[in-house]
């Protein structure tokens, strides 16, 4: 079965250390995609889901823009990072491990998201809605994010980077309804 990404219900958010005392929060931009899978087989699930670089957002239009250039995610020319599944681990309790490859900029690597399955509810017109919740940490500079400034106590952002996703999926039924599938 496939479900599709609700944009307006989904969003992807990252934090990271500044000057290794605070932490930085910010939003990808919308999310797009679409997830082939079975709620009593999510083992078999498969899914690729990308996020708008060019749309980041962490409150500051300063750090917005350098966050766009080509220090960091050349936004011009890579404007998405792509996650692309190839493995479901079930762990229990509506949790799973979800291998699979990230891509940022051109850089693509093996990463495994911890995957919680928030429910499935019915919606008014007897549409199908699917929650989860994901999240991982990366390095950054695994992914050619090298940009960086020493200063006094190390370096001015951090290279782990922590990134939550909550995901709202439709079945076609409710895609249709919202213009999301054919």
């Amino acid at each position: 079965m496939v479900w599709y990404i609700d944009p307006s219900h989904t969003q992807a958010t990252f934090s990271v250390k500044h000057m290794m005392v605070s932490t930085v929060r910010g939003r990808l931009g919308k999310l797009r995609g679409e997830l082939d899978l079975d709620p009593e087989k999510l083992q078999d699930a498969s899914f690729e889901i990308g996020a708008d670089v060019s749309a980041i957002d962490t409150g500051d239009p300063r750090r917005d823009g350098h966050l766009r250039s080509a220090d960091f995610f050349d936004a011009e020319r890579f404007p998405e990072i792509v996650f692309k599944s190839s493995t479901v681990f079930p762990r229990g309790d509506d949790k799973y491990a979800v291998s699979g490859y990230l891509k940022i900029r051109d850089v693509t690597r093996p990463v495994t998201f911890e995957v919680e399955l928030e429910g499935i509810g019915v919606d008014h017109n007897g549409g199908k809605h699917l929650g989860a919740s994901a999240t991982v940490t990366i390095d950054r500079k695994d992914f050619g994010l090298t940009w960086n400034q020493p200063i006094q106590n190390g370096v001015l952002v951090g290279d782990k980077v922590k990134i939550d996703v909550g995901i709202e999926a439709l079945d076609v039924t409710s895609a249709k309804a919202m213009g999301l599938a054919a």
